[in-house]
């Protein structure tokens, strides 16, 4: 089933993304995390492609035991950078046949090692090629792509990455997913704007709940996202006094009121960014849908 569908005929939800342990003895416990949260019902799931130095293999496994054992309607991300076309279509094949259908597409970061060329030798050189891809080899399934309420890192202003999102939005996307943000004016002036250029699929916003002051620094730093002020020393003043625990603590309740805000002003649903940690989203979504 297309999650489109789904998301079309539900009120509010939420919905989760995990991501591949790094190594083969590690799934056990990723494995009773994913049972945890499965008893949340959450709308979909999707699960990052080759992360942590895992394969696509690895990612086709884990959605297919997600969605057959978990009972849980999974996506699977799928990067188009530096792969050729007949690649990216057995993988889709092989997800279709494992009764996965829907993925995530995206372009994939531009390695800074050189390992590959720019400009790209090959006709994947951007998210919405891969969505036309799916679109035309694999009309059955179901399509999400990514937006950014802070502008991709690479776009030259939001009127261009708008434009990029609706080229994607055109070409068969059926929904987007946000990049993680901590301001929802972000989210909804992203949305207002969106609106107003044409791109009328649903956007889901995408929440991370900060476990580590140190992790998140690191991350916004890569995906060029921003903390605000306050809650950066909010943050900041819990680790001075308690340390990771007193952290993670500001964090999940800044993330709740992002979420209940959020759910209140009209977002279809919110996507959780789980870290793997089944005991945050647990505390996190405590009371957040009827």
């Amino acid at each position: 089933m297309k999650i489109i569908d789904s998301i079309n005929q539900n009120k509010q939800f939420i919905s989760f993304e995990f991501f591949p342990p790094k190594k083969r003895e590690d799934w056990p416990a990723f494995f009773q995390t994913v049972q945890r949260l499965a008893e949340l019902k959450p709308l979909f799931a999707s699960v990052t492609y080759g992360a942590g130095g895992s394969t696509n293999v690895d990612t086709l496994e884990i959605v297919t035991r997600i969605q057959q054992e978990y009972g849980i309607e999974t996506m699977a991300h799928l990067t188009c950078l530096g792969s050729k076309a007949e690649e990216v279509s057995r993988f889709l094949a092989d997800l279709a046949a494992a009764g996965v259908n829907n993925v995530l597409s995206l372009r994939g970061d531009i390695p800074q090692d050189g390992s590959v060329e720019t400009p790209l030798p090959c006709p994947l050189q951007y998210a919405s090629d891969l969505v036309s891809l799916i679109q035309a080899s694999f009309p059955a399934m179901g399509i999400s792509v990514a937006g950014y309420p802070e502008v991709h890192p690479e776009a030259a202003n939001l009127e261009a990455d708008l434009s990029f999102l609706k080229l994607k939005m055109d070409s068969g996307a059926d929904f987007a997913i946000t990049q993680l943000f901590f301001d929802n004016s972000l989210y909804h002036t992203f949305v207002k704007r969106a609106r107003e250029a044409g791109i009328t699929m649903p956007i889901i916003p995408g929440i991370l709940p900060v476990v580590s002051l140190k992790v998140i620094k690191r991350i916004v730093s890569l995906c060029g996202a921003s903390i605000p002020a306050e809650f950066l020393a909010e943050l900041e003043k819990a680790d001075q006094a308690g340390g990771s625990a007193a952290v993670q603590k500001v964090g999940i309740a800044h993330a709740r009121r992002q979420a209940q805000e959020l759910l209140a002003s009209g977002a279809p649903g919110v996507h959780i960014y789980t870290l793997n940690r089944a005991e945050v989203v647990l505390d996190l979504v405590e009371g957040l849908l009827p």
